[in-house]
Formats: C-alpha cells, structure tokens, sequence
C-alpha cells in the first residue's frame, strides 16, 4: 500500500486508489474491472472497502456494475460534450449571478495577477489552475446538491481532457483572457456582465474540446 496513503481507511483508500486511475483513464472508458483484479492492484487488500469503493464511484457515474459480468469504467463519447457543457452553462453563469457577490476579493485578486500573462504558467500546470479558477467560483454556492452535480460533471471533464490530447497554445492564451474577462467583471460587482462573460468563455470551451476529439477520434 502506497506509503502516503496507509493510514487512511481502507475504504477511503480503495476511494481514492480507484477513482484516480479512473480520472486519469489509466482505467479507460469502457474497461472491465473485477474485485480481485482491484483487491490485488491495492496489495491484497479485502473485497468490503473494494466494494464500498466501487459503490460510491457508480453513484459518481464513474462505475457501472452489471449483474454477473463485473464492473465496467462508465464510457465518453463524444455526445457526452454537449451535456457536460449543458450543465456548466447552467451552472457556472447562474452562480455568478446568485453567489458573485460571496467570492473572496483577495482570492480574485490573486486570480487576476496569476491569469496575467500565461506565458508565465507551465502548461502542464493549466489545467490544476482552470479547476482551481472555476471551483473558486462554484464553492461561492453552499448547495451541497448542486455541488454535487458539479462534482460529477468536473470528473467527467478531466477524464475528456485526458483524451482529447494537449493543450492548443492559442487556446491557452484565449482562455487567460477569458477568465480575465469574467475576474475583471467580478471585481466591479457587475454580475450579469460576468456571467455573459462566463458563457462565453464556456461555448469557446466546448468548441475547442470538439476540434481536439476531433483530433483524437481513435480514443473514442
């Protein structure tokens, strides 16, 4: 068992063992998995936090099990585009709207020195940046069930970004703008502006994923 994570519960352990290959799609869309197959991936641990595991991830929609064939990685296709982003539209602008104005002023000025220049910013720290950006906005809302559903959709988005390939350059100078855009906006209390901000950001979002799928169709 990995040194970092011993003394968690078992449970917890096997949680997280198993989610973040699923995220990482080292358990691709589609696999099948087994309990001992897991058990044994885990250094031999018991089948009870494997399955407690297992359970939580299906009511996560990362999971399926089916009776008598086993446990099957819930699939992407690319249809699933349009509804991850669905959601975010509805989401996102409406918490801004609702919520914008219980950010934290410091967090948002720190946002805004950091979205500065994206030069400045590995590329392979973009996306932890982006997730750290949005849920900043989203953890503005204490709806632990639309948190929940947000949750889920986030899952969903990492696991298409591990897909769908590299980061295009001008998309990540486009998105920094973006989300200046929206910081800017926040930061003179004109929600609606932010959330018309916020749409936008989305549907270049959404477009840019379809090109780079396109771009990687074999892995779907």
């Amino acid at each position: 068992m990995e040194q970092s994570t011993k003394n968690k519960p078992r449970k917890q352990y096997a949680y997280e063992f198993i989610k973040k290959r699923i995220l990482s799609c080292e358990y691709a869309p589609g696999r099948h998995l087994n309990e001992q197959q897991l058990c044994e991936a885990m250094g031999g641990i018991s089948r009870t936090p494997v399955r407690d595991a297992v359970s939580r991830l299906e009511q996560e929609g990362l999971l399926n099990i089916l009776p008598k064939k086993g446990i099957l990685v819930s699939e992407l296709r690319i249809s699933d585009i349009n509804r991850i982003f669905e959601v975010r539209m509805l989401l996102e602008p409406y918490v801004l709207r609702r919520y914008g104005n219980k950010l934290d002023p410091i967090s948002l000025g720190y946002f805004a020195q950091v979205m500065s220049d994206h030069t400045k910013v590995p590329s392979d720290s973009f996306y932890d940046l982006d997730d750290q950006f949005h849920g900043f906005i989203m953890n503005a809302m204490h709806n632990q069930y639309l948190l929940d559903t947000y949750q889920n959709i986030s899952n969903m988005n990492q696991r298409l970004r591990m897909l769908s390939g590299t980061l295009v350059e001008n998309r990540l100078a486009d998105t920094f703008a973006e989300h200046r855009a929206i910081i800017h906006a926040c930061q003179e209390e004109h929600w609606e502006a932010a959330a018309e901000a916020m749409i936008r950001h989305l549907e270049a979002s959404r477009i840019s994923t379809f090109q780079l799928i396109v771009e990687n169709e074999e892995n779907f």
